[in-house]
């Protein structure tokens, strides 16, 4: 596992942290709760990429 997957994902979630915690504060809940949606989105996609290149990985070292 690579330390630059971990580094992006705890930035995406600062950065989506901080853009709640401004929204919340200026008073637009719904575009704070669609932002914290995005970035778990965004962070589920670079997740699935990654499980499927580990597929590829185990297919390719048994064969299969």
């Amino acid at each position: 596992m690579d330390i630059d997957l971990l580094i992006k994902i705890a930035g995406i979630g600062i950065l989506v942290a901080v853009l709640y915690q401004i929204l919340t504060k200026a008073g637009r809940e719904d575009q704070a709760m669609m932002t914290t949606l995005a970035g778990m989105v965004i962070v589920l996609a670079i997740v699935v990429q990654e499980i499927s290149s580990l597929f590829e990985t185990v297919r390719t070292v048994f064969n299969l």
